[in-house]
């Protein structure tokens, strides 16, 4: 049985974080990504891939050239994810504030 891979997956790796900041400031082809890493092009496929299974990116072929394009929507799921554990974080940070500034005052 496969997992099925989601946005998070997409991220955790660092080599995809940056082939998604790349694409975020153009569309790329294959080869343009793959030129700007130490490794293969079979491991670079193998990334894109992931990106393209989870939503973050498009890719389409554009005459003998694969061409990515970013479909960042999908990273609102991660907005979402961490929004409540930085209000969560917040309000911490808001009660130790108050406990400081009454300790302070004695």
């Amino acid at each position: 049985m496969e997992a099925r891979r989601d946005v998070f997956q997409a991220i955790a790796d660092p080599t995809r974080r940056e082939i998604i900041g790349m694409l975020s400031k153009k569309s790329l082809n294959v080869n343009t990504i793959a030129d700007n890493f130490d490794m293969t092009r079979q491991a670079i496929s193998l990334h894109l891939k992931i990106l393209s299974e989870c939503g973050l990116i498009v890719i389409s072929q554009n005459g003998r050239e694969r061409v990515c394009n970013a479909e960042f929507e999908k990273l609102n799921e991660v907005s979402v994810w961490v929004a409540q554990y930085k209000q969560f974080w917040e309000s911490k940070l808001d009660a130790l504030e108050v406990y400081l500034e009454k300790i302070q005052i004695k």
